[in-house]
């Protein structure tokens, strides 16, 4: 499943359903798809979002094994996925705009 984000504040992302709805969950919400976030509660939802990615989980380990080098080097940190959705309510909030999501193709 794939999630696109929409705000008339800026252009829209796509992201893996997995990574969308652990950011949902850390801005507050259910993961339920679709949904939204009017302007006014944007700054809140940015402060958890941060927050949450202050806290996630390190890069796995490398171990000596191909698999494991191969692991770590395909790493991608959930605070660098989130970075798109981030200017995105941080555009939305200068803007005074909501922010929606729903599942895509």
């Amino acid at each position: 499943m794939l999630v696109r984000f929409h705000s008339p504040a800026d252009a829209d992302i796509i992201m893996f359903g997995a990574v969308a709805k652990e950011l949902l969950t850390l801005m507050g919400f259910s993961g339920r798809i679709p949904s939204a976030v009017q302007a006014e509660d944007l700054p809140a939802v940015r402060t958890k979002l941060l927050a949450g990615l202050a806290s996630a989980p390190p890069p796995p380990v490398e171990d000596d094994s191909e698999e494991g080098r191969e692991r770590a080097r395909n790493f991608v940190p959930l605070k660098t996925r989130a970075q798109p959705l981030i200017r995105m309510i941080d555009a939305a909030i200068r803007k005074d705009a909501h922010v929606m999501w729903e599942e895509t193709r």
